[in-house]
């Protein structure tokens, strides 16, 4: 199968271009590791669905899947008697190395860290080629096939990278229209937001953090934004802008910067009306929200002014501003320098963070498991749109946060301190629900 990438993936193509751009998927497989097999089963399985033979012109942004069989890397690591401090060891190496920058490539990277009666699958991929919707699905269907002893599950190749952004356009041309009238708006935010700052110079090295909330906290952090009338996304959101804010230090009323912003990555699959478990692809858009932040300000007041803008944004449907901006940037991005280019996000969408956030749940349901993974953590690279990317999962009743961070920006400590930000606030809600 033969394409043109979509205006999102030839943005990536560009990020990677600077540093890896690379996303990982980790989920617990309640099953004794036969790495023989497990290895069989995964070469077999993406032959299946049509994801070999990859060969890319990055220069055209266009793509081939030319089928056929393939050797997909699976390495063996053993996790110990501390598997999650080696799955983040796994997770940080895995987001800083490059798969090839063009022509013919395995886009797949698999480890599995042996646990004994247990094992993680990670599985690494160029983030270009797939959204992380896609990914939960073809994760669900590798280790349904594992723990229950099958082999290849027989059913055809997938749909590749549909029609996107211009059926987009055409399906909603007011929007579209409504978008380019309001781009005015998107630019004065970005001339209130602060930029973040690069002290560590233009190393662009991802490190990583991660944390966990169980059940009741998790229970209790959805509980507060159905009674706070916003979505769960706009609750992390405002604790994560809540979070940053110490970080960021002084932000003085009077100087024209002085707000603080924050992106959210959503998935657009839905305005398509693809099928998940059928359709192989990358969906995506994002959004910003700045906001002053005064002192003192409080959780729900915050959260309501974030849910006032996001909504505005997808009823609108003004999340189409971040695609008609990726196609000018990409008309100009080769005029500029690569010190430019490496900046030019941070001026022109100056975020300190952003969140992307996925709800294994649904998707396992849909790929046709009956019961959702009990472990799923995944990891984005930040990439020159933030310096700091919190990729949540939810399986179970549980939230994972994998926290991406480009180490110029921020020392481990600070990302310790956010981290802590976020969880503190959010079992404080749980402690208010009990």
């Amino acid at each position: 199968m033969k394409g043109r990438l979509n205006l999102f993936q030839a943005a990536m193509l560009r990020w990677r271009a600077l540093h890896p751009y690379n996303a990982v998927h980790a989920v617990r497989v309640d099953r004794p590791l036969d790495a023989a097999r497990l290895s069989t089963l995964i070469d077999g399985e993406l032959e299946a669905l049509g994801l070999t033979g990859l060969a890319l012109d990055a220069r055209r942004e266009r793509f081939e899947y030319a089928g056929g069989s393939e050797r997909i890397a699976l390495a063996v690591v053993r996790g110990g008697e501390d598997p999650l401090r080696v799955l983040r060891s796994e997770i940080e190496r895995e987001l800083n190395a490059p798969f090839p920058s063009d022509g013919p490539f395995v886009p797949f990277r698999f480890v599995a860290i042996d646990a004994g009666t247990s094992f993680v699958l990670v599985l690494t991929y160029d983030h270009f080629i797939a959204a992380a919707d896609s990914i939960v699905v073809l994760m669900h269907g590798l280790t349904a096939a594992y723990a229950g002893n099958a082999g290849v599950r027989v059913r055809g190749p997938l749909l590749l990278y549909p029609a996107t952004t211009a059926r987009l356009f055409r399906r909603y041309p007011g929007a579209m229209l409504r978008s380019l009238w309001r781009m005015g708006d998107t630019a004065a935010n970005a001339r209130r937001s602060m930029r973040a700052r690069y002290p560590g110079g233009p190393d662009p090295h991802n490190g990583f953090a991660y944390y966990r909330l169980e059940v009741h906290e998790f229970a209790a952090l959805v509980d507060t934004a159905k009674a706070w009338s916003v979505t769960v996304n706009d609750m992390l959101m405002a604790i994560l802008l809540q979070a940053l804010d110490p970080v960021v230090g002084e932000r003085p009323t009077a100087e024209r910067r002085h707000e603080l912003a924050v992106a959210s990555i959503m998935n657009l699959r839905s305005d398509f009306g693809y099928d998940v478990a059928r359709t192989f692809g990358q969906f995506l858009s994002s959004f910003l929200v700045a906001h002053p932040l005064p002192p003192g300000t409080k959780l729900q007041p915050l959260a309501r002014d974030i849910h006032a803008e996001t909504s505005r944004i997808k009823r609108e449907r003004l999340y189409m501003h971040a695609l008609i901006a990726i196609g000018a940037i990409g008309a100009v991005w080769r005029l500029l320098s690569p010190a430019q280019r490496q900046a030019f996000h941070a001026k022109h969408y100056p975020t300190w963070g952003a969140i992307t956030m996925v709800n294994v749940d649904p998707l396992w349901k849909e790929a046709g498991g009956t019961r959702p993974p009990p472990e799923y953590v995944r990891a984005v690279s930040t990439g020159p749109l933030a310096p700091l990317v919190v990729a949540v999962t939810t399986s179970a009743g549980v939230l994972h946060a994998g926290i991406s961070y480009q180490t110029a920006a921020f020392t481990p400590e600070a990302v310790d301190a956010i981290a802590n930000g976020i969880v503190e606030r959010i079992r404080g809600l749980s402690a208010r629900c009990r």
